[in-house]
């Protein structure tokens, strides 16, 4: 029963300031980056979170050292190709998609075969989206259908590649990106708009990139290098962490919060401007640059009244992580809401789209659910009074942690199971709940 978290009460009113972990895609391009750069890289506030200690576990493996004490992180950094590590060598990706598909675009040029395994969730997802342009490369691959376990060989005279990524995958990518580094000649990437925080941290290390802003896609050209500095980095609070407090606050009674040095990037924060759109309120200030990234400091209240909303999907790919949340504010928005063009979701560490629908089915909510949208048909007096249970949803710590949010502000006795998952993303995430004087 350690694993499996009750909860029959509601969260008590509360006006607090909230301090975030670390943004979990920054800290593992960090590290990333940090081990093939000539030197010492240094990050504070890098998320000790399961994925990103799989990244550093699996850089130890590839010859890296590595010290990680406190809220800093320390990369001896062994330049471009420099990894060192024996035949058929055997790297976890855990649940991580990032380093997954990301750490496969610094392996091309490898000659010794590599095993990429990772946990039962990651590996029923699609790898075929990095593995087909990392081919074009010379990279020759083994695959499970497109799926882990992967067997890289790579090739000593890859060659550049020009590509068009149409899925939005900021992991594929930011894979081809990190391939191109060591291949000589220039690469060039046509994408579908996606996170931009590789983009960003090869600008700031001043690393040969180009990005020519389209409307609906970009192009991104990258050339050869022959060393990168090392980095030094106060990792920015991670803004899908921060979804989970501002959305809790968003449905709790006279609360309010504050969540400084957030990253606001504008390819992650599509969320926010949903929620404008839904009639949200809330405050963005101090906002600033900081090593390409702007931050800034969000407070936001409860919200007695929820518009109910026809999402964009432009707004898809930048909130992405954050649609179970938004589901949760249409469940109790006066009105039916429609969103479309999230086939996406079902891609993630679990089905989200069908995850979101059976949640608020569960709460008494009725929804229309396809492969790829759902009608919310919302509900502004909702209160959940009966016995809910949730589990079997393949450890996805996005789930699990939405299941708390409704459980503490919509009401109900409510059963869920792998606490454990939040590891994977938010460790402290209890930790913050304690803060805003509910514990479990």
């Amino acid at each position: 029963m350690k694993n499996i978290i009750k909860i029959n009460k509601t969260i008590k009113p509360f006006k607090k300031t909230l301090e975030m972990d670390g943004d979990k895609s920054i800290s593992i391009r960090w590290a990333l980056l940090a081990s093939q750069a000539t030197g010492k890289s240094v990050a504070l506030n890098l998320l000790k979170s399961e994925d990103v200690i799989s990244t550093l576990n699996c850089l130890k493996k590839l010859g890296v050292k590595v010290k990680l004490f406190g809220e800093k992180c320390e990369i001896n950094g062994v330049g471009l190709n420099g990894y060192k590590f024996k035949d058929n060598l055997l790297l976890n990706a855990g649940n991580s998609g990032t380093l997954g598909r990301l750490i496969l675009g610094l392996l091309i040029h490898s000659k010794k075969k590599i095993k990429i395994i990772g946990d039962k969730s990651l590996s029923k997802r699609d790898f075929n989206r990095v593995v087909r342009p990392l081919e074009k490369f010379g990279a020759k691959f083994n695959t499970s259908n497109g799926k882990l376990p992967i067997i890289i060989n790579g090739t000593n005279t890859p060659i550049p590649i020009k590509y068009y990524e149409k899925k939005g995958s900021a992991q594929c990518k930011s894979s081809i990106m990190l391939a191109a580094l060591n291949t000589k000649g220039k690469t060039i990437i046509k994408a579908k708009k996606s996170r931009n925080h590789t983009e960003l941290l090869f600008k700031y290390l001043r690393l040969p990139i180009k990005v020519y802003k389209k409307k609906n896609y970009d192009v991104i050209e990258v050339n050869n290098i022959k060393k990168i500095n090392p980095l030094k980095y106060r990792i920015p609070s991670d803004i899908s962490s921060s979804a989970f407090f501002i959305i809790l606050t968003i449905l709790s009674k006279n609360s309010s919060i504050r969540i400084p040095k957030v990253n606001i990037n504008s390819t992650r924060t599509g969320f926010l401007k949903i929620l404008k759109l839904m009639g949200i309120r809330f405050k963005i200030n101090n906002k600033k640059f900081y090593k390409s990234e702007l931050i800034g400091d969000i407070t936001v209240k409860s919200q007695k009244k929820i518009k109910a909303i026809k999402c964009p999907p432009k707004l898809n790919t930048a909130s992405i992580d954050e649609f179970l949340l938004i589901f949760l504010l249409a469940a109790k928005a006066n009105g039916n809401s429609y969103f479309k063009n999230l086939s996406e979701l079902n891609e993630k560490e679990s089905p989200r789209l069908k995850w979101g629908s059976k949640i608020l089915n569960k709460m008494g909510i009725k929804t229309i659910t396809t492969k790829n949208s759902i009608k919310i048909f919302g509900n502004p007096n909702l209160e959940v009074t009966k016995k809910i249970i949730i589990k079997n949803f393949l450890k996805d710590h996005r789930v699990f942690m939405t299941s708390i949010v409704a459980a503490i502000t919509f009401g109900g006795d409510w059963q869920i199971y792998d606490k454990q998952s939040i590891n994977t993303s938010f460790p402290s995430f209890f930790k913050k709940l304690k803060q805003l004087g509910f514990s479990t």
